[in-house]
C-alpha cells in the first residue's frame, strides 16, 4: 500500500511540474508576440511623426525664403513701412496711418533707406523760422519740426531708393505715410491767411472746400451765410472727410453762394474760411471743329470764306481764332459768328459757327486755314487748305483788216 501511495505521489508530482512548465512556456510566448508586435508600432509611430517634421521643415524655410525676396505689390499686401518715429531718447515706434500731436510737440520722423525723399505739407517749405529740418545720413533719413503749429497738420510721407548693383529706381514698396493732426484748442482748423476764398462749382465735377480741422475728434457742420441755413450733408451729394474737408460730388446751382464750415469740440465752436461758390456750367470735353472752305480753290480777285463748325452741349461758350495766310501782310480778318440750338441724333445740341470771309482773294491768300476752338475744358484745332489759281486773262480780240 505504501508502494502504491509513492507512486500516486509522484505522478501527481510529474504532472505538476508539466503543467507548470506548458504555464510558463505559453506565458513566454505571449511575451514575445506582444514586443514582435509592439515594436512595430513604435517604430511605425516614430517613422510617421518623423516625416512629418521633416517634410514641414522646407516648406517653412520656403515661405520664409519667398517673403525675403518677393516683393509686397505682387502679392497684393500693403507697401513695406519705413517710416518710425521717436517717442523717447533712443526709443522708436512705427507710425500709423493717422497721428495724433499737441501743437507746440516737436516731431521727429525717421525714414529708412538710401536717397531718402521727403512730402510734407506746402507750409513748412514757406515757413520764414524755419522749423522744418531734414537731415541725410548713410542708412536713414530724419524729419524734425519744431515749435509745431496747428498749421502743420496734413500728410507726412518719404520713400526711399532701392538699388541693385548700380542701377537705382523708386521703390514703391518701400515708403511711409502717416497724416498727422497737431491738435491746437485755439485752432480748430487749419489756418489761411484768406479771408473769402472763391471756388468754382464746375458741372460733372466734385468740389472741395478744404475746411481741414486740426483735431480728428471735431463735429463740423457745414452752413450757407445768406440766407443763414445749415447745409445737409448725407455722405452722397456732399461728404466729409477730416483730412481734407467737405467734398460736393455732384455740384448743382443751388449751392453757388457763401458757404463756410463750423466745428465743434468740447464746448468750443469756430467757423472756417468762407467759401465762394460759382457754379459754372463746365463742358464734358474739348471742342472738335469741323471746318470747310467754300471751295478747294478760287480765282484770283473772286471772294470765298471758310466755315468753323463745333456741336456741343447748351450754353457751352466756345472761343474761336483763326490762324490764316493774310496774317503775313496784317491783313485784316472778317469774322462772323452765330450760336443756335440744334437737334442731332435726337439731341437737343448747342451748333457753334465761325465764318472768316475773305474778299478780292489774292496769291498771298493761298495757303493754310487753321480754326481753333477753345471752351473752359480745353481747346482743339484743325486745319483746310485753299489754292488761289493765277486770275483767267481775257481772250483778245482778233484785229479786223
Amino acid at each position: 500500500m505504501n508502494s502504491k501511495l509513492l507512486v500516486i505521489l509522484s505522478s501527481c508530482l510529474l504532472l505538476f511540474v508539466f503543467a507548470e512548465c506548458k504555464k510558463e512556456k505559453t506565458s513566454k510566448g505571449i511575451e514575445k508576440k506582444v514586443m514582435k508586435e509592439s515594436k512595430p508600432r513604435e517604430s511605425s509611430l516614430f517613422k510617421a511623426t518623423s516625416q512629418k517634421v521633416k517634410q514641414g521643415t522646407p516648406k517653412l524655410l520656403e515661405k520664409k525664403g519667398r517673403a525675403k525676396f518677393t516683393t509686397a505689390s505682387s502679392q497684393g499686401l500693403q507697401p513695406t513701412s519705413i517710416l518710425t518715429r521717436m517717442v523717447a531718447k533712443g526709443q522708436f515706434q512705427k507710425v500709423a496711418e493717422t497721428l495724433v500731436l499737441r501743437a507746440g510737440q516737436t516731431l521727429d520722423l525717421r525714414c529708412k533707406g538710401k536717397a531718402v525723399k521727403w512730402r510734407f505739407p506746402v507750409y513748412l517749405e514757406e515757413d520764414e523760422e524755419r522749423r522744418l529740418r531734414i537731415k541725410d545720413f548713410e542708412r536713414h533719413s530724419q524729419l524734425i519740426v519744431v515749435n509745431s503749429t496747428a498749421a502743420d497738420t496734413g500728410e507726412y510721407s518719404c520713400w526711399s531708393l532701392q538699388c541693385l548693383d548700380r542701377e537705382c529706381r523708386d521703390g514703391a514698396n518701400w515708403m511711409g505715410k502717416t497724416f498727422i493732426f497737431f491738435t491746437d484748442p485755439q485752432e480748430l482748423f487749419v489756418p489761411t491767411e484768406d479771408y473769402y476764398e472763391v471756388i468754382q462749382l464746375r458741372t460733372n465735377h466734385p468740389t472741395l472746400l478744404p475746411c481741414q480741422v486740426t483735431n480728428p475728434l471735431a463735429k463740423v457742420t457745414l452752413h450757407r451765410e445768406f440766407p443763414p441755413e445749415k447745409v445737409a450733408v448725407d455722405g452722397t451729394d456732399i461728404s466729409f472727410d477730416a483730412k481734407k474737408g467737405f467734398t460736393i460730388h455732384r455740384p448743382q446751382p443751388s449751392l453757388a453762394g457763401s458757404l463756410f464750415c463750423m466745428a465743434n469740440v468740447n464746448g468750443l465752436r469756430q467757423i472756417s474760411t468762407k467759401y465762394m461758390l460759382i457754379y459754372v456750367n463746365y463742358p464734358s470735353s474739348v471742342p472738335k471743329p469741323i471746318v470747310r472752305p467754300s471751295g478747294v480753290s478760287t480765282q484770283t480777285g473772286a471772294n470765298f470764306n471758310v466755315t468753323c463748325t463745333v456741336f456741343g452741349e447748351p450754353e457751352i461758350a466756345v472761343d474761336f481764332t483763326w490762324e490764316y495766310p493774310g496774317q503775313k501782310i496784317g491783313r485784316p480778318p472778317y469774322v462772323h459768328e452765330r450760336t443756335d440750338l440744334v437737334r442731332r441724333g435726337g439731341q437737343v445740341q448747342q451748333e457753334s459757327e465761325s465764318i472768316l470771309y475773305i474778299d478780292e482773294a489774292r496769291a498771298v491768300d493761298d495757303g493754310l486755314y487753321t480754326c481753333i476752338a477753345e471752351n473752359l475744358q480745353g481747346s482743339s484745332r484743325v486745319s483746310t487748305r485753299v489754292h488761289v489759281l493765277p486770275a483767267i486773262s481775257a481772250p483778245k480780240k482778233a484785229k479786223s483788216g
